[in-house]
């Protein structure tokens, strides 16, 4: 299955036009690694949230996730992709974590999101497989008109119990984070689609949210815990804020400092994030289908191809 020439012209733009013109590596650990030891990621913090509702029933959904894989692959630290699988009664997977999720998302865009929808940083929602040029917009827009982030960083330690990701820092606080939270997402790679449910894609899944929890800094309270073995906190959020999940074959963690749930009904603050770091436990294999002499030409016509692209009203 291809998908259509408009969208994956998109998509080999995105994957290798970053801000400053080159390809920005990420943190991305090979699942050979035991991680016996713990392994920290960098203190930053300018990775964009990238949220996609998305079903496993859905044949666009279906059409557009393997090429969307190809761009989690590739995009190095500038966007973090994670995909929402809604409890609507028919996806397979279903898990609360990601109804957590979509609900915030609903308290600004309204309970009614179709499949797939993607926000960059919690705006403009985008819906079908043709969004995904204004998604791009997006987020080159953002990238150049974002200032200031928060600079998180978290360490990742295998245990006898499962996974556990602790957090080590939160620095350069924005200062409109008043009302805010330091959130974990555990993201599941090539989860399976067990038999029995409608599914017209492939037999697997990518960036699939199963777990979260969230700390609220102002009282040091974990207020969520969805999809985890434990997650607990003794001094504060942002320095010993910790999660425990099932180990995984391969598996991502977002650290993510937002504004709470109440802030944003109450205060109307902004879906978006203040900062966001990513650590990444899995293979990650450029498609052989965009070979570098393709690459080095879209990179020479990527200007003129996102020009031309029409905006949407």
């Amino acid at each position: 299955m291809k998908p259509p020439t408009l969208v994956l012209s998109c998509l080999v733009c995105f994957l290798i036009l970053a801000p400053s013109g080159a390809l920005v590596q990420a943190q991305v650990i090979d699942p050979s690694n035991t991680l016996l030891s713990p392994i920290a990621t960098e203190s930053i913090g300018r990775s964009l949230l990238v949220e996609e509702v998305t079903t496993t029933w859905c044949p666009t959904c279906a059409e557009i996730d393997p090429y969307l894989k190809g761009v989690a692959d590739s995009h190095g630290s500038r966007i973090a992709m994670v995909a929402y699988h809604p409890s609507d009664g028919e996806d397979a997977f279903q898990p609360p974590a990601a109804q957590h999720r979509i609900d915030r998302l609903g308290i600004t865009h309204g309970g009614a999101i179709p499949s797939p929808t993607f926000f960059v940083e919690g705006k403009n929602p985008r819906s079908g497989t043709e969004a995904w040029g204004d998604v791009q917009r997006d987020i080159l827009d953002l990238e150049l008109t974002r200032q200031e982030t928060s600079t998180l960083q978290f360490e990742v330690v295998r245990t006898e119990g499962g996974i556990t990701a602790r957090v080590l820092s939160l620095t350069n606080m924005n200062a409109e984070a008043s009302n805010s939270q330091l959130t974990f997402l555990v993201l599941e790679h090539q989860k399976s689609v067990p038999s029995g449910f409608v599914n017209p894609g492939e037999s697997t899944r990518d960036r699939v949210l199963v777990a979260t929890a969230e700390c609220e800094l102002n009282s040091t309270i974990i207020s969520t815990q969805l999809g985890l073995l434990n997650a607990n906190v003794s001094e504060g959020c942002s320095n010993d804020f910790q999660i425990t999940f099932e180990d995984m074959d391969e598996f991502s963690i977002l650290l993510i400092h937002e504004s709470t749930q109440e802030a944003i009904k109450d205060l109307d603050a902004s879906l978006g994030t203040f900062g966001a770091v990513e650590f990444a436990y899995r293979s990650r294999v450029i498609p052989q289908s965009w070979p570098l002499a393709s690459i080095a030409l879209v990179l020479a016509a990527g200007a003129g191809i996102i020009a031309i692209l029409p905006r949407k009203n």
